[in-house]
């Protein structure tokens, strides 16, 4: 009896090892016998197949994400641009996905075709300056839009289409940067050339201001000098009036001292000179 029961035990558990499977939660799974499709699991749990006649297929039930190759976009002003984006699906309907596609590489390869063409299609029709804009994001709408048509024949649907980078071709960076450098260098000359000018011109002001107050400080000293010299022959005027003699004396005291004082002035006059009769009667020989 012991000889029966053992190996009957044994097959029990090998029947209950091939035909008891467990769904976890991040997983849906697909029943097939002979690969035809004969149950759909979605829930979580413990579930059972016919052994070795029924086989599972798990499928991944979160969102997935997915690099795509960078793409050369040419916009619709014939500007190159090399785009680099990513998206973000679920598997919504696993039958679907798996009779269309089969496996998750294969449903790979597939969206990332649509994606960049479909993003070649929408950019295409916008001008450079539009792709490098905040109106970007309504691009993406129609690109995300666009795929999630063609995706769900794959039982997929897309969550997200992002553009992670968008970058000009070496060449057109080369070239756009020599043509800031040259705007750059344009520009530095103009503010070299407009500051030269306004130095002329507050400099020729400032002239023109030192011009004007020398010219009224020199007109001042004038008047002043004239007022002085004025003012001096006033008093010495009044200084005449009073002593006509005193006068006469102190101004021939003045000449002498200019004329007669240092240097080698030679002076030749008749002895009785009006310019001598301060000094006395001169005896003729």
């Amino acid at each position: 009896m012991r000889k029966i029961i053992l190996p009957l035990i044994i097959v029990i558990a090998v029947l209950s090892y091939f035909s008891i499977f467990v769904v976890k939660e991040i997983n849906q799974a697909i029943v097939l016998q002979f690969g035809d499709p004969k149950k759909i699991i979605l829930k979580p749990g413990l579930n059972f197949k016919i052994p070795f006649i029924q086989n599972v297929v798990f499928l991944d039930k979160r969102i997935l994400n997915l690099d795509t190759p960078p793409e050369e976009v040419i916009a619709s002003d014939q500007k190159r641009l090399i785009v680099d984006a990513f998206a973000r699906f679920k598997i919504v309907d696993p039958l679907k996905f798996y009779i269309s596609v089969g496996n998750e590489r294969v449903a790979r390869s597939r969206l990332a075709t649509i994606i960049n063409s479909r993003i070649r299609n929408v950019l295409g029709q916008q001008e450079l300056q539009t792709l490098l804009s905040q109106d970007r994001s309504k691009q993406m709408a129609l690109i995300q839009e666009g795929v999630n048509n063609e995706a769900e024949n794959f039982g997929i649907q897309i969550v997200d289409v992002r553009i992670k980078r968008a970058d000009l071709p070496q060449a057109n960076s080369e070239a756009i940067y020599r043509r800031m450098q040259t705007e750059r260098e344009r520009e530095a000359k103009e503010f070299r050339a407009k500051g030269a000018e306004m130095a002329v011109t507050i400099t020729s002001t400032a002239d023109k201001e030192v011009s004007v107050i020398l010219a009224n400080a020199n007109k001042d000293s004038e008047i002043m000098k004239g007022e002085g010299d004025g003012q001096r022959n006033k008093i010495f005027a009044e200084a005449f009036g009073r002593d006509p003699e005193f006068f006469s004396f102190y101004r021939a005291m003045q000449a002498y001292e200019k004329a007669l004082i240092g240097g080698d002035t030679s002076l030749i006059l008749s002895p009785d000179s009006e310019f001598f009769k301060f000094f006395g009667t001169v005896k003729k020989d």
